[in-house]
């Protein structure tokens, strides 16, 4: 992962533009400790160059670290690029290109240029793209820029209006704060543009025909389960995302996601080569937790040189603030999540590695979270999937993108892949829901994530142990420890009191915290990033187990246990017990009678 920024149409002078521009992206040197890139356009009448212009780059590198810094500049000088992410496509586009080009540098990222100067800003261009990404183009023949972010909102990026008229893109929040009266998440799967038809508006480029506006309500799709057709898409997916020009591995939890992941990783290095460097694996969870029991297993089946790294309560509860600061969220469930994960990205940074490949996004493609259990139709089960999609950038792929990027190492998600989307998205939602209970025979019962399971269940030649294939999904705050969570609680109980909490609707009127633990998060959260328009860029909404507020009414005893933990959903084995109330309560002390 890279930082990008850039400040548009400035009437600062060129040395207070270069101050101003370095400032302001060197908060996001975290993302990219390996070398900053600044580049000044100054304003020039003469040229149709009104306003100057500051374009930023913090560069993490991972493909080709001689020559890959960036910005990137044409041959002739007249496109910049500042670019995030990675271009797995980038030799297939190359050789598709109309007008051959010979690449300055080996960084995949520079096939932008090329693309660009045959598609132009139009939303054809980055619909050709796979990969994740998010980048900053700007033309000096018109004077115009192009901003883009990948379909999913897999790397973030954020653009803010200041009072002057300028424009800010920057790949998190902490670069806007003082500089933009005005900010938010740039939409995923979009493009803006400075000049042309569309100027100064959102446009969406991508367009699945399983949900073209990334809206729910669509016709269900009708493809039918097909084992070898969903397992080879998805090995593809991982397989694409082995491109690296630097030490890399696997996060593994020991759970379906991130073991698959690992299986087909490893795997597919054992085939180049025997000789080829082993795979490296890293889980994180609190001393005899479930997903370090459950990684060990899965590691010693593979063969992975594994890494297990345990943290104290404390560690965690003192890592807080800092957590906070990196992820830029209130949402409870991330920060609970993301402060493992945070900690984690520490260790792997210290081993050299910089990149890892992650599982993040099959619950939300499979219908995985507990609560689909509940699912009462395929129309909603496919809704509600969609949704989830839609809203994955402030969520999972905050939280993963930003904990890891903290400590400079690049997570990559290949459930997330457009090509695999469109297998797994067009599927019969019948065939993803889940059957289970008394009425439903053993042939017949389906537990969440049946048919990825299913495509992965080869006894002939295993990918995985069969008690990791079929194990019961962990949300990942659950399965570094369940004390973890009950931990979080306690520390609010004793941080908010009643009289602090009673007050929440008047202190918090947008998004109010309906727990002690999410008042406390957000007490935290404007002390680093004052103001409403900071506030606006995190959603809101009653959740259980991680659901959007529509699955909320799929069973009425969701409405008293909404807390994104897994166990509230009431299905997972250790589920809270059926007193489980989520919100927190202000006890009203007694009112002491008048003496007559």
């Amino acid at each position: 992962m890279c930082g990008i920024f850039a400040i548009i149409a400035s009437s600062l002078t060129e040395a207070d533009l270069r101050r101003e521009l370095i400032s302001c992206s060197s908060k996001l040197r975290h993302r990219g400790p390996d070398w900053s890139g600044y580049k000044v356009i100054e304003a020039d009448p003469n040229m149709g160059i009104a306003l100057a212009h500051g374009i930023a780059h913090e560069r993490l590198a991972i493909m080709d670290p001689e020559s890959g810094s960036q910005p990137l500049v044409s041959h002739d000088g007249a496109i910049i690029v500042a670019a995030n992410g990675e271009i797995y496509n980038y030799k297939e586009l190359y050789e598709s290109l109309e007008q051959p080009y010979k690449p300055k540098t080996g960084s995949d990222c520079e096939v932008i240029i090329p693309l660009y100067q045959q598609h132009g800003a139009t939303i054809d261009m980055p619909s050709r793209m796979r990969g994740m990404f998010s980048f900053i183009l700007y033309d000096r023949h018109n004077d115009s820029f192009l901003v883009v972010r990948d379909h999913i909102g897999i790397t973030p990026l954020y653009i803010g209006w200041s009072n002057n008229g300028s424009i800010y893109v920057a790949s998190e929040l902490k670069s806007l704060i003082g500089e933009c009266n005005k900010f938010q998440q740039f939409p995923p799967g979009h493009i803006f543009c400075t000049k042309g038809p569309m100027a100064n508006t959102f446009q969406r480029w991508y367009k699945p025909n399983w949900a073209p506006d990334m809206t729910p309500g669509v016709p269900l799709p009708t493809e039918k389960f097909q084992a070898d057709t969903l397992r080879q898409a998805f090995e593809k997916s991982v397989i694409r995302r082995m491109m690296s020009d630097v030490p890399w591995g696997v996060l593994l939890s020991g759970g379906l996601d991130s073991s698959l992941v690992a299986a087909i990783c490893a795997r597919h290095i054992g085939r180049r080569s025997t000789s080829f460097p082993k795979l490296h694996s890293f889980t994180i969870g609190l001393d005899g937790s479930p997903d370090l029991k459950a990684a060990k297993t899965v590691a010693e089946f593979l063969g992975t040189i594994h890494h297990a790294y345990t943290y104290t309560l404390q560690e965690g509860s003192d890592a807080i603030h800092d957590v906070i600061r990196a992820i830029e969220t209130y949402d409870v469930t991330t920060i609970r999540a993301s402060t493992p994960m945070y900690l984690m990205a520490r260790k792997i940074k210290a081993m050299g590695i910089k990149m890892v490949l992650s599982g993040e996004g099959a619950d939300e493609v499979f219908g995985g979270y507990l609560y689909f259990y509940k699912a009462p139709n395929a129309q909603e089960f496919m809704d509600e999937t969609i949704d989830k999609l839609s809203r994955l950038h402030m969520y999972d792929c905050l939280r993963c993108n930003k904990a890891m990027s903290a400590w400079g190492v690049e997570p990559r998600v290949p459930f997330l892949d457009v090509d695999f989307l469109n297998v797994a998205m067009n599927l019969d939602p019948t065939e993803k829901m889940i059957r289970k209970g008394p009425e439903i025979s053993k042939e017949n019962t389906r537990i969440e994530k049946w048919v990825i399971r299913k495509a992965f269940d080869t006894p002939e030649d295993p990918y995985l142990p069969e008690s990791v294939l079929w194990r019961q999904k962990e949300q990942f705050s659950d399965g570094v420890g369940y004390g973890w969570v009950d931990h979080l609680k306690d520390i609010a109980e004793r941080e908010i009191s009643d009289q602090m909490f009673s007050t929440a609707k008047n202190r918090f009127p947008h998004n109010t915290p309906t727990t002690k633990e999410g008042y406390r998060y957000r007490m935290i959260f404007e002390e680093m990033f004052p103001g409403e328009a900071a506030e606006k860029t995190v959603p809101g909404g009653k959740s259980i187990a991680c659901s959007t507020e529509r699955a909320m009414n799929w069973d009425a005893s969701f409405s008293l246990r909404a807390d994104p933990s897994g166990r509230a959903a009431g299905v997972h084995d250790s589920a809270y017990d059926v007193s489980f109330e989520a919100d927190s309560k202000v006890v009203e002390p007694p009112i002491k009678k008048a003496k007559a």
